[in-house]
């Protein structure tokens, strides 16, 4: 039985460690690996991204396999909470061996981060080593293939999508091969999810008929949003970032596709996207429990799947948000202007 997320990729777990009230809004997430990892790759195509141990998953050098990916609030400054998820691996002597004593290892364990400081109210109110290793002992208790929680959690916590509130998304797929793809991602774009004139989520404009807001639903939603938006900074640094897997045997080169054609669901859900302020990117993992056919239309269906499900976890993470009125600001939500 599948359900409809990340976790649907046998071998992957999700943790969430969320900070929310005292001037707290922010969080951490957490993709944790198979024993023995995953093939992985990245895709930055934001011009203000803050990350981790990217340059180690290009398919020219020597990492293989990551054993986590962090997700985090706080901005560069939550980049610390990849710490955390690197000492609670190394603990359980998961990563590289550099050495012959089996303890000697460095877990790989590449991160990315979203702007959200402040959005609680206090800006030093930010994710560390300590969330780190909330966030991935939570992934570790989970059963497998469980139900991941979106909208205000982990990393989506004080996220902001344009001028609603962001959040944590996931959705997967299983393929006619039978090889299944999945998308995590948190939403939190300086360009906007909804169209202006209809209140339509653009993502939903590529998942079939859509229903329109009634007109005059969508003229109050307009004027509630430009009350809140009046309150808050414009948001100057954001970014969506998205873990897209299977359990294909990718290459690490058609992991790195993967990765870059993902993209195009975030393109197709926020618009504008891949700002100078943004820090959009994506990663790939590939758990490799199934072959993938070797003509090429078999790879292409793991390409287009991929992108589908960054748009359908980008609706499903504004949708899943829930308001946030507080001293640093407030972002409504898409539900409470909307309805269902």
């Amino acid at each position: 039985m599948t359900v409809d997320a990340l976790t649907d990729v046998t071998g992957l777990r999700v943790g969430h460690a969320t900070r929310a009230g005292d001037g707290w809004l922010t969080g951490t997430t957490v993709v944790l690996a198979p024993e023995g990892g995953a093939v992985a790759a990245v895709d930055v195509r934001g011009g203000g991204p803050g990350t981790k141990e990217t340059d180690a998953l290009d398919p020219r050098n020597v990492v293989g396999t990551v054993d986590a990916v962090v997700l985090t609030g706080g901005s560069a400054y939550g980049l610390d909470a990849a710490s955390g998820v690197m000492a609670w691996l190394e603990e359980r002597g998961r990563g590289v061996p550099v050495g012959t004593d089996p303890a000697h290892v460095v877990p790989v364990v590449p991160a990315a981060c979203v702007f959200d400081l402040g959005r609680g109210g206090d800006f030093r109110a930010r994710p560390d080593a300590a969330t780190g290793r909330a966030a991935v002992e939570a992934a570790a208790a989970t059963p497998a293939g469980a139900r991941v929680p979106e909208g205000c959690v982990g990393a989506g916590t004080g996220a902001a999508a344009g001028r609603l509130k962001g959040g944590v998304g996931t959705a997967s797929t299983v393929l006619a091969s039978g090889i299944t793809v999945a998308a995590l991602v948190v939403a939190n774009a300086a360009g906007s999810v909804m169209d202006p004139e209809t209140g339509v989520l653009y993502g939903e404009l590529f998942q079939g008929r859509v229903d329109y807001p009634a007109a005059h639903v969508h003229e109050a939603a307009r004027r509630r949003l430009d009350g809140y938006a009046s309150r808050n900074a414009p948001p100057p640094l954001n970014t969506t970032l998205a873990v897209v897997a299977t359990d294909a045997d990718l290459s690490r080169a058609q992991a790195q596709k993967l990765a870059g054609t993902a993209h195009d669901g975030i393109a197709r859900a926020v618009r504008p996207v891949h700002l100078l302020h943004d820090g959009d990117t994506v990663f790939a993992l590939a758990t490799r429990a199934r072959p993938l056919d070797a003509h090429p239309l078999a790879l292409n269906a793991v390409l287009a799947a991929g992108a589908d499900l960054v748009t359908r976890a980008i609706v499903r993470a504004v949708r899943a948000a829930e308001p946030v009125d507080g001293p640093g600001g407030a972002w409504p939500s898409y539900g409470e202007l909307y309805g269902g």
